[in-house]
């Protein structure tokens, strides 16, 4: 991907709603970063000292996407999930970048800034890829990495992947927006819904009733179409780059013990890049289950957070 920094929309409000108020289990607050303000969540860990651990979403999602993992793990690690920017509740950043590198500055920037570091750092699609960047570039803030279906690049994309590379062209949201004009909510939410999930029934009546209002929230966001084609085409532009900055290339270069995720019913990225992402990263341990989609640590939580405790045990750790 190009370093070449994106103009933000000119008059049009980026500051989105309020984010979410703290409760009990979960505090939410906004911290103010160089360049960008990201609202991070933070699951309340069952006891004191247990080492730090931040998860990053995926293309179109936000923390909210962690928080039955976080909570299977909040035994384990004291965990903090972050709304991307421009992603949950996170406002734009201030000079446009949604590239895979400029995501990854902006968790760098987060991780230095909390002083937590080295956590144990979750990516999912999208957020695999960011937080891959940030493992072998910054090794020092990466305790373990755990990457569930993450966005790699692949030689020959999925069919069903299609359309969601397609956002990466411009006003591709519009277009989507006029065919979709007659569908409900709930219809628009199902569709997502579908294409993530291997099983869509999974999902609870009161789980689909939430993720149709946060759905219904981002569309009236003025910035969310502009935010998820640039992050597209953020990732295929990172798809196109060789050298030291390629993705594969980097993979190579993690030092941080790794567990990969893969979903055989995902219809985003594609388990036939289990074995190469087990071959690239130099010390990692492969988990595929056989009816996930592309968001397992939503869809088997429990199993995911056992398999990262299997990881946690070869280490040493808690």
């Amino acid at each position: 991907m190009s370093s070449t920094e994106l103009p933000r929309t000119q008059g049009v409000p980026q500051t989105p709603p309020a984010a979410p108020q703290s409760d009990d289990s979960v505090t939410v607050r906004h911290v103010a970063l160089q360049g960008a303000t990201l609202v991070v969540r933070r699951r309340t860990p069952e006891r004191e000292g247990l080492e730090p651990a931040v998860y990053v979403h995926g293309l179109g999602g936000s923390a909210l996407n962690w928080t039955a993992l976080a909570g299977e793990l909040a035994g384990r690690v004291d965990g903090e999930a972050i709304d991307l920017p421009g992603f949950g509740h996170s406002p734009p950043p201030d000079d446009g970048d949604y590239s895979i590198t400029g995501h990854s500055r902006a968790v760098i920037r987060y991780l230095d800034a909390a002083r937590r570091g080295p956590v144990h750092l979750f990516g999912n699609s999208m957020g695999g890829a960011v937080v891959t960047r940030v493992a072998a570039l910054r090794p020092d803030l990466v305790r373990t990495l755990t990457l569930v279906s993450p966005a790699l690049p692949e030689l020959r994309p999925q069919r069903s992947a299609v359309p969601t590379a397609l956002l990466a062209i411009p006003g591709s949201g519009s277009v989507f927006l006029r065919l979709t004009k007659d569908w409900t909510p709930e219809r628009r939410t199902g569709a997502v819904l579908a294409l993530c999930y291997g099983d869509p029934a999974r999902v609870s009546p009161e789980g689909f009733a939430e993720a149709v209002t946060e759905y219904e929230r981002r569309l009236t966001l003025p910035y969310h179409w502009e935010v998820m084609e640039r992050s597209a085409r953020g990732i295929v532009d990172a798809y196109t780059l060789g050298g030291q900055h390629g993705l594969w290339r980097q993979a190579r270069r993690v030092l941080a013990p790794t567990l990969l995720v893969y979903g055989a019913r995902d219809r985003l990225v594609s388990v036939r890049m289990a074995r190469k992402a087990h071959r690239s990263f130099p010390d990692s341990r492969l988990l595929v289950l056989p009816r996930a989609g592309h968001v397992a640590m939503m869809e088997y939580p429990r199993v995911v957070a056992r398999a990262f405790g299997d990881l946690l045990a070869e280490r040493g750790g808690s």
